[in-house]
């Protein structure tokens, strides 16, 4: 069973073999349009090509087959805004472990009926992801269950396997842009960069309408602020301990952080609907957002984008493109 507060490269390289066995990779291409736009070789990781649509997914596969057996029996609950909910409920079905899942009112329709399709319980809850997080909390305490958390350790190192896919596939990468929302991913692409790529800069990304997590990095102690963007995915109220320990770490957190507007976002979501072919969520086009603010420093250098996830839903869409 995995203990270390902060995950070491023995760890990461476990859990890239167990969430390989469920998994494939996925692909990392340059994009020869966005190149151009950008003056630099940019190279897309396309985490919106996994089953669920998101990179949660390899976090929550890695949890749950690393799971007890007492709490595959009791089952796993959790609160979400979509994509790690819908990571939960694919690893419960996958494994036969029943799930129980908190999602805000007024949450991602589309998220929600994947969730429920997965085979999860759905249970509408609060204004935001931290309402419902502190409602399904305190059920699962009652229930004697496994509270699964956006920052667990297990999940750092399951949604970790794609960074080290990234360098291992391209170790010569000189920045790599990541969102984040609880952070689990930024985490996972930092101590990867350091085990594999310490050349690499690694930058965070989070909409300058809900900057928590930037705020906190930045201080060095928690800060709250307004939680008003469109980008669920990236929509935190409150920063997180796990997460912020490595991201804040002198030697493996991340290099800077960029914050970006949703309409940065929405712009991002067009350039890679017209140069890739692909859906991106707002959450998953904020790396290409901050590039685009960033360009300057990013010339001529070999720059990675984290595409992380395209469930984007269909109303959305057709408004951003019109």
């Amino acid at each position: 069973m995995i203990s270390q507060s902060i995950p070491t490269r023995e760890d990461l390289e476990r859990a890239k073999e167990i969430v390989r066995q469920h998994l494939p990779p996925t692909p990392l291409q340059r994009v020869p349009g966005l190149s151009d736009l950008l003056g630099c070789q940019v190279w897309v990781k396309y985490e919106n090509h996994l089953p669920i649509g998101a990179f949660k997914l390899r976090g929550g596969v890695h949890l749950a087959a690393t799971l007890p057996v007492d709490d595959r029996r009791n089952g796993l609950y959790t609160a979400s805004t979509g994509n790690h909910g819908q990571s939960i409920a694919y690893a419960g079905r996958l494994l036969g472990i029943p799930v129980t899942v908190a999602v805000p009112l007024g949450a991602n329709p589309t998220k929600v009926a994947a969730m429920r399709s997965l085979g999860a319980t759905v249970e509408l809850r609060g204004r935001d992801f931290d309402e419902a997080r502190e409602w399904i909390q305190e059920r699962a305490q009652k229930e004697g269950a496994r509270f699964v958390g956006p920052t667990d350790f297990e999940l750092i190192c399951g949604v970790a396997s794609y960074a080290l896919e990234i360098f291992e596939a391209l170790p010569d990468a000189e920045f790599l842009l990541v969102p984040v929302g609880a952070g689990s991913g930024a985490s996972g692409c930092c101590i990867a960069a350091h085990a594999l790529a310490r050349e690499c800069r690694v930058i965070g990304v989070q909409a300058e309408s809900a900057p928590t997590q930037y705020l906190t990095w930045k201080a060095g102690e928690p800060v709250s602020g307004p939680m008003e963007t469109v980008a669920e995915g990236i929509a935190t109220r409150v920063p997180f301990a796990n997460t912020q320990r490595i991201l804040r770490d002198p030697e493996l957190g991340l290099d800077d952080f960029a914050l970006v507007s949703d309409a940065e976002m929405e712009e991002a979501i067009r350039l890679l609907l017209r140069h890739t072919r692909n859906v991106a969520e707002h959450a998953g086009a904020a790396p290409l957002a901050a590039a685009l603010r960033r360009r300057g420093e990013l010339e001529g250098r070999t720059v990675v984008l984290v595409l992380s996830g395209g469930n984007l839903d269909y109303d959305e869409l057709r408004r951003i493109v019109a």
